[in-house]
């Protein structure tokens, strides 16, 4: 007698039906990881431009006036980059700086994949809001 060796169609489709149902759960996940990992960067972006902003205000008279966010040029009054992540092709927040002389304003817009992530902002007096919070709150978190 003859033994076949080898798969049945229906185990093949048994075997594909699994790997597409593990699939279907995975990719949501990891595109949520994705998405808090990038929005994070940012956040961590937005703490170093901060820390830049101290520094320049203790090199300039003890003000933040004319501070400026750049990725192209350099100058006296650059203080950091206006992007995250800092270096590489693709951008997923642009920074904006709202500087006077006794305090400033750090505004993280997402873009691309981030754009329906909310913007949020940091503020020299330590106030951190994030417009699109899922809990609801206005505050930045580990969410």
């Amino acid at each position: 007698m003859h033994k076949n060796f080898g798969f049945t169609l229906i185990e093949l489709l048994v075997a594909l039906a699994i790997v597409g149902i593990l699939a279907a759960v995975a990719y949501p996940s990891y595109q949520s990881h994705v998405t808090k990992t990038r929005r994070h960067d940012a956040m961590g972006t937005a703490m170093a431009i901060a820390t830049a902003m101290e520094r320049y205000k203790a090199r300039n008279n003890f003000s933040y006036a004319n501070a400026q966010l750049s990725s192209t040029t350099t100058g006296p009054n650059v203080v950091y980059t206006d992007k995250s992540p800092v270096s590489g092709s693709n951008v997923y927040y642009e920074f904006s700086l709202a500087p006077s002389t006794l305090a400033y304003t750090i505004t993280a817009t997402p873009k691309g994949a981030q754009a329906s992530n909310g913007e949020f902002t940091y503020s020299s007096n330590g106030t951190k809001v994030w417009a699109n919070n899922p809990d609801g709150t206005n505050e930045w978190d580990d969410k």
